[in-house]
């Protein structure tokens, strides 16, 4: 898990990455790579 000031950065490396917002916080995750998350905030 990255924590990061931009997550358009994370998001654009994987097309299969989803920007979901969880608890005041957003998330990126991936399913089919699960390895790819980071997060915000």
């Amino acid at each position: 898990m990255r924590i990061r000031n931009s997550l358009k950065a994370a998001k654009v490396r994987d097309k299969n990455c989803r920007v979901v917002r969880r608890h005041g916080r957003v998330y990126v995750i991936n399913k089919k790579n699960p390895r790819m998350k980071a997060r915000q905030g």
